[in-house]
């Protein structure tokens, strides 16, 4: 009896390992060897098998895991255009990544701006309330203590 119609084989890869220093213990020194590990371990095959007589046998399907990918030439344009896509979206995000990074410093300028135009605004005001006030001592000192006018109508022109 055939055992792949029962069950799967296991699918072990062999790895090959140069030296290398432990690394819970970097007083131990590997020797360059061969690790294997499983990838896919062994598993019930719940394909029908063949018939009793009665019913005819089907053709024994095939385990995707191990068939190879079906390629076309749809497969590889599309394939192809996703590669192009995905090269021009990464180019626009660089772009956007630069841009971004321009913004930001933009944005930090402003704001130093906006300090530095808060402070000066501050000063003007202050400037202009000081010159309000020496205008005003001014105009007091400037105003005389008493007064020349009279009552009396001009004098005529007349000799």
């Amino acid at each position: 009896m055939d055992e792949s119609a029962v069950r799967y084989p296991e699918i072990i890869s062999a790895y090959h390992v140069g030296r290398y220093v432990d690394p819970n213990d970097d007083l131990v020194m590997h020797e360059q060897h061969v690790v294997y590990r499983v990838k896919e371990n062994t598993r019930w095959n719940f394909h029908p098998g063949p018939a009793d007589g009665f019913v005819p046998a089907l053709p024994p399907a095939r385990d995707a895991a191990f068939s190879p990918v079906p390629v076309n030439n749809d497969i590889l344009a599309e394939v192809n255009s996703q590669r192009i896509a995905t090269a021009q979206i990464m180019a626009q995000v660089r772009v956007l990544s630069a841009a971004l990074v321009q913004f930001q410093a933009a944005l930090h300028q402003t704001k130093t701006n906006l300090q530095e135009t808060a402070v000066l605004r501050a000063a003007v005001i202050g400037m202009n309330q000081r010159l309000d006030v020496l205008e005003a001592v001014q105009k007091r000192e400037a105003t005389p203590a008493f007064s020349t006018t009279t009552n009396e109508p001009p004098a005529s022109l007349t000799p």
